[in-house]
């Protein structure tokens, strides 16, 4: 009983950060997503080269190697943050990688002519982006875009590896401290489960909810 009290109030303490970091780095992921997958989709030549060529490093290199070479790296270049900034700012910019690809995909499958419409129209590329592309990708890239949230979700763990005092950090010394690894890590499996599982309820009424909103259906 001891065990799970410990486990339980690891749990406790570890989940707000865990949740917070997440909903930060994915608010963070969504918009600078959306603002390089404009700039290479509407951009010129040179642009699009040189963020496909940040999008492919993001995405070529593990999580864990950007998390690590950012926080203890980060130093020998003036840049000295706090595990949990550290975190944050590179859980953001790997989701941003992901979800610039995503927002340039649903870009590439509007129709070319509805870009058209929009300019004959005398519609600035800003209006045609919130006005035109974005409410009409919205329910065809909502499915990859709660896909790639779950798996952010998972990726926070790996974020005890520079001290950010998360779920799986709190959780894992309590089983480094009592060696009730199977105890502690079940207790770790069932969180990370919960939170995917309600991400995904989460993501399924919102489908729902564009879907009513844009093709008039249940």
């Amino acid at each position: 009983m001891s065990i799970a009290a410990e486990t339980l109030w690891a749990v406790a303490r570890g989940l707000p950060l865990t949740v917070g970091i997440w909903l930060a780095s994915v608010a963070t992921g969504l918009v600078a997503g959306v603002l390089v997958a404009c700039a290479r989709h509407f951009g010129p030549r040179p642009v699009n080269g040189l963020l496909l060529a940040l999008v492919e490093i993001v995405r070529g290199v593990p999580f864990v190697v950007q998390a690590f070479l950012l926080y203890y790296g980060g130093p020998f270049i003036g840049l000295d943050l706090t595990p949990i900034l550290a975190g944050w700012l590179a859980l953001s910019v790997y989701a941003a990688a992901y979800f610039s690809e995503v927002f340039r995909g649903g870009f590439a499958a509007i129709p070319p002519g509805h870009t058209e419409a929009a300019r004959l129209l005398g519609l600035t590329t800003r209006q045609t982006i919130t006005r035109i592309l974005l409410p009409e990708m919205a329910l065809s890239v909502l499915p990859a875009l709660a896909n790639l949230a779950v798996i952010l979700i998972k990726e926070t763990a790996i974020l005890s590896i520079i001290t950010v005092p998360e779920l799986t950090f709190t959780v894992s010394g309590v089983g480094s401290a009592t060696f009730a690894f199977a105890q502690t890590m079940t207790a770790l499996a069932l969180s990370y489960w919960l939170l995917v599982e309600l991400t995904a309820y989460g993501a399924r009424r919102l489908e729902r909810g564009i879907a009513r909103a844009t093709l008039g259906t249940a």
